[in-house]
C-alpha cells in the first residue's frame, strides 16, 4: 500500500503540473483585461506602468513559471514562517492579487472558514442521511420506504441548487420567516443567542446542499446494497444461522459500500464547485462568491490559484478512494 500511494503520488505531480497549464493558457486565451476598469482619463503611459506592476508585460511563459515558483515554493515557505516565526520567505514575492492587492492565500484563508462550515456540514449530513436511506430501501425493496425514497431522491437529484435555494428563499425566508434568507458572514458565536442565530442561517444553505448529495450517494448505496444481496456469500451466511442484523450490517454492507466510497471521496470536491452557486444564492461570503468576483473583475491570479486549488482536491480524494478500496475490500492488493 505505501508503495502504491507513492507512485501514485509521483504520478500526481507531473498531472498537476499539466491541469495548472491548461488552466493558465485558458485564462490567458479568455476575453478582458484586469485595467478594463480603469477610467479612460488615466495616461497610456500611467496605465502602463500599472500594466507592468502587475506582471502583465511579461511573457506568458515567464509568468507562467513564475506563479508556479510562488505557489510551490513561496507560499508554503511563508506559511512555514508564519507557524514557527522564521524568514526564509522575507523578500520573496507572493501571489497578489488583482483586485485587492493582497496575497491570494491571505485572501482564500479568511473566505475558507465560511465555505468549510456551510459545505462541510452539508456533506456530512447528506452521507448520514444517504447511508441509512440507501440500505433500508435495498433491504425493504418495492415498500412504501423505499418508494418514498426514490421520490424524494428523484426530486433532489432532478432540481439544481440555485433553484431549491431559491423555492427554500421564497417560503422559508420571504412567506414565513422562519430563516433568515442572507447569511451573516460576520457574525460570531459567543453565546446561545450566536449560536442559534448562526444554527438558524445555515439551516437553509446546509438544507439544498445535503439534499442533493443525499439523493445521489443513498441512489448508489441502495443499488449496490441490491447487487450483494443477492450473492452466494449472502445465502451461505444465513444458512449457517447468523443473524439478520450480522448478514447486513457486517457482510453486506461492507462490500456495498467500495463503489459508495469512491462518490463519496471524488464528490467532496464537486461540492466545492456546487456551493459556488449556493453562496451566490444566499450571499454566503466564502470561496464560491470570491472565485464568481475574480472572474468578474479578471483577476487572473485568483482565478488560477482556487481552480488550481479544486484540481489538488480532486486528485487527493481519488488517491483516497484508492487506498479505502484497498482497506474495505481484502481482495484487491496494490502492491
Amino acid at each position: 500500500m505505501l508503495t502504491f500511494t507513492i507512485r501514485r503520488l509521483l504520478l500526481a505531480v507531473p498531472t498537476l503540473l499539466f491541469i495548472s497549464l491548461v488552466i493558465f493558457l485558458l485564462l490567458e486565451a479568455s476575453p478582458g483585461d484586469p485595467l478594463g476598469d480603469v477610467p479612460l482619463t488615466v495616461p497610456p503611459e500611467v496605465k502602463e506602468r500599472m500594466r507592468e506592476a502587475l506582471g502583465l508585460g511579461s511573457p506568458w511563459y515567464v509568468r507562467y513559471v513564475l506563479w508556479l515558483k510562488q505557489f510551490f515554493w513561496v507560499e508554503p515557505l511563508h506559511w512555514f514562517d508564519s507557524l514557527f516565526g522564521t524568514q526564509f520567505s522575507a523578500g520573496m514575492q507572493r501571489i497578489i492579487s488583482f483586485q485587492s492587492r493582497s496575497p491570494v492565500f491571505d485572501v482564500i484563508a479568511q473566505r475558507i472558514p465560511q465555505t468549510l462550515t456551510v459545505v462541510g456540514f452539508s456533506y456530512l449530513v447528506g452521507v448520514l442521511i444517504a447511508l441509512p436511506i440507501g440500505i433500508l430501501s435495498a433491504y425493504k425493496q418495492y415498500s412504501w420506504f423505499d418508494q418514498l425514497g426514490t421520490f424524494v431522491s428523484m426530486i433532489g437529484f432532478s432540481m439544481p441548487t440555485f433553484f431549491t435555494g431559491v423555492v427554500l428563499i421564497i417560503i422559508f425566508g420571504v412567506k414565513l420567516q422562519w430563516f433568515p434568507s442572507v447569511y451573516d458572514t460576520t457574525l460570531e458565536v459567543r453565546d446561545w443567542d450566536s449560536f442559534w442565530a448562526q444554527v438558524r442561517q445555515m439551516v437553509m444553505p446546509v438544507t439544498v446542499l445535503a439534499l442533493y448529495n443525499a439523493a445521489q450517494i443513498s441512489r448508489f448505496m441502495r443499488a449496490s446494497m441490491l447487487d450483494n444481496l443477492g450473492q452466494d456469500y449472502v445465502r451461505t451466511a444465513r444458512a449457517k444461522g447468523l443473524s439478520e442484523r450480522t448478514v447486513v450490517l457486517k457482510h453486506v454492507l461492507r462490500n456495498s459500500l467500495i463503489p459508495v466510497i469512491t462518490v463519496i471521496a471524488l464528490g467532496l470536491p464537486a461540492v466545492f464547485g456546487g456551493a459556488i452557486i449556493t453562496e451566490q444564492v444566499f450571499k454566503v461570503n466564502g470561496l464560491g462568491q470570491l472565485l464568481i468576483t475574480a472572474i468578474h473583475g479578471n483577476d487572473i491570479p485568483m482565478v488560477l490559484t482556487l481552480t488550481f486549488i479544486f484540481a489538488i482536491l480532486i486528485v487527493v480524494f481519488t488517491l483516497v478512494a484508492d487506498i479505502l478500496y484497498g482497506i474495505l475490500d481484502p481482495r484487491i492488493r496494490y502492491d
